[in-house]
């Protein structure tokens, strides 16, 4: 009888641990789930955190619009038309395409809230809010500017002072978007700074053209082929 007695008290201790273990894992709350990227909704202009696969080459503008679609819905912000700042020229047959007739009426906001401009006509006068502070990502980085040891301030626009498309005796839009080798597209500066001192130099969007179309070249004037995405409605 002593011996079954020992038995049962222990067979009695391991069923009270194991209900006391059970108790305290009932209590544990669940792990939360992983972060995801920051998340920006009210955001209606930001500057891509990346360029596209193949430098200047989007496949036209309808593949750069999807870039800026695709980079705002992981921010939130995907139930908004983005379109690119880009122009295209009439080659080919083909009508030229200016990049303010196709990024809405404004104002914009970037996604820390700063109003970068109210309208078309003060996004491309000496008013707009575009600089150093305020090239902000769709993930809430900053751009860095010519103040950094890597520079990202070129940013394609293929597009004149005014918004408008170049005239087709040279090409500025690395064939509308769909060259990633030889040739050219016109770059704004997105902090605003020069080697110069003219107006031209600190364009943010008709600085100067890019060495060629591929990804490399466009590093190496100091860009990453990054667009400029606005919520057109």
């Amino acid at each position: 009888m002593q011996r079954n007695f020992r038995m049962t008290g222990i067979t009695l201790a391991a069923v009270a641990m194991c209900t006391l273990a059970g108790s305290l894992l009932a209590q544990t709350p669940p792990a939360a789930p992983p972060a995801g990227p920051p998340q920006f909704p009210n955001m209606t202009f930001f500057l891509t955190s990346v360029g596209g696969p193949a430098g200047a080459n989007y496949g036209g503008l309808d593949g750069a619009d999807k870039h800026c679609q695709a980079l705002a819905a992981k921010a939130g912000a995907g139930g908004k038309t983005w379109r690119a700042y880009l122009s295209t020229q009439a080659v080919g047959g083909a009508t030229a395409v200016n990049a303010k007739d196709r990024i809405g009426k404004g104002p914009w906001v970037n996604p820390k809230g700063v109003q970068i401009a109210a309208s078309v006509a003060d996004l491309h006068s000496a008013n707009n809010k575009i600089a150093p502070d305020t090239l902000v990502s769709e993930n809430g980085r900053l751009i860095p500017s010519r103040l950094y040891t890597v520079n990202q301030h070129d940013i394609l626009t293929g597009t004149q002072a005014d918004g408008t498309a170049f005239p087709p005796e040279k090409d500025m839009t690395c064939g509308n978007w769909t060259k990633s080798g030889e040739g050219n597209a016109m770059l704004g500066h997105a902090d605003r700074m020069g080697l110069r001192d003219d107006d031209a130099s600190k364009s943010w969007n008709a600085s100067h053209p890019s060495r060629a179309c591929d990804a490399a070249s466009l590093v190496a004037t100091g860009g990453a082929g990054l667009l400029y995405c606005f919520a057109a409605d």
